[in-house]
């Protein structure tokens, strides 16, 4: 999902829902009620997806990720559908240190990605009530192949880079901590929120991860470095601390959902990209290119007049893009 278009599955007030979703194709900031009229549940994704998309321009970032998403909330509410998972984030605790953070945790963001994740959280609870159950998914950093392949998360990151370069490169110190997640158990909780009994995710956040899934970015630079044959770690010059640093207690969803079974550890994770790269055929030109990074990708899409300032398709563009083609080397992993 996009912050430009998104696809849902909807059901008429008076049948099952349909085995093949509905696709709308409309900008999250302008759906109305009578776009989700007859849903069961919103599952919303669309957003500017990291801090570093959500610096380019602070003021469209919080335009989508939190006056978008509120406005969704409320269509979903005045339409009568009955549940919202909401796809928050890790990034809202922010500054946090080596503490074990539960999701009673202080917020602490300090990017506009971070803080729209916090802003939504807090309105979006505001609405709920007895016929409307907000869920808040603060997921960690996903990694993993899937066909709309990123990047420009740390895991996927850094297999790339030692891939294509023979260098696992961290830009800052390595020391910050971060929480990971595969992105096939980030869907795996979202359908078991989708499928709980309501009064078990009415208004509830969870962290989505595994407790013991947190590692330093050096502690994965060194995970990846033993999995890719002649590679060897380098650091930035000069490269700092990073000030985001956060670890995360995943126990609630696991113990409030025990049929949430997390399948996948960072270790296989990185043999299964590894293992997909290979497949691909993955070249220093592909990693560093607009395929996978969605910040260039943007940038581009700007240049060719494609998408404006505000992040808006131009009558007629919208059309199939080499980022929107589907990532398939093979079936790799499980």
């Amino acid at each position: 999902m996009s912050p430009t278009g998104r696809t849902a599955c909807s059901t008429s007030p008076n049948a099952r829902a349909s085995a093949d979703p509905v696709a709308l194709r409309v900008d999250i900031r302008d759906v109305q009620p009578a776009h989700v009229q007859g849903f069961d549940a919103i599952i919303h994704l669309a957003a500017l997806c990291n801090d570093p998309l959500g610096d380019l321009d602070p003021a469209t970032t919080y335009e989508i990720n939190h006056r978008a998403s509120v406005r969704l909330a409320r269509a979903a509410k005045t339409a009568g559908v009955p549940r919202f998972l909401f796809a928050s984030s890790c990034s809202l605790y922010g500054v946090a240190g080596e503490a074990m953070l539960d999701e009673q945790a202080s917020f602490n963001p300090i990017t506009p990605y971070g803080r729209s994740k916090v802003l939504v959280e807090h309105d979006v609870a505001a609405l709920a009530d007895q016929h409307f159950s907000p869920t808040f998914l603060r997921n960690a950093t996903a990694y993993g192949v899937s066909p709309r392949l990123r990047a420009d998360v740390v895991v996927n990151n850094l297999v790339a880079a030692a891939y294509t370069t023979g260098e696992v490169a961290i830009q800052s110190d390595g020391t910050a901590w971060r929480p990971l997640v595969h992105v096939e158990d980030f869907c795996r909780a979202f359908l078991a929120v989708l499928h709980a009994p309501r009064p078990l995710i009415h208004n509830a956040a969870f962290n989505v991860g595994r407790s013991e899934e947190n590692y330093r970015v050096r502690e994965l630079a060194d995970l990846v470095q033993r999995a890719v044959q002649g590679s060897r770690v380098t650091y930035a010059p000069g490269g700092g601390p990073d000030p985001r640093s956060y670890r995360v207690d995943c126990s609630k969803l696991a113990e409030t959902l025990p049929e949430f079974r997390p399948q996948w550890t960072v270790p296989q994770g990185i043999a299964q990209l590894c293992e997909a790269y290979r497949t691909f055929g993955l070249t220093r030109e592909d990693f560093c290119g607009t395929r996978f990074l969605r910040v260039l990708h943007i940038q581009q899409l700007q240049r060719e007049g494609r998408v404006d300032s505000a992040l808006r398709w131009q009558h007629g563009a919208r059309e199939r893009t080499a980022a929107d083609a589907v990532w398939q080397p093979a079936k790799v992993g499980s």
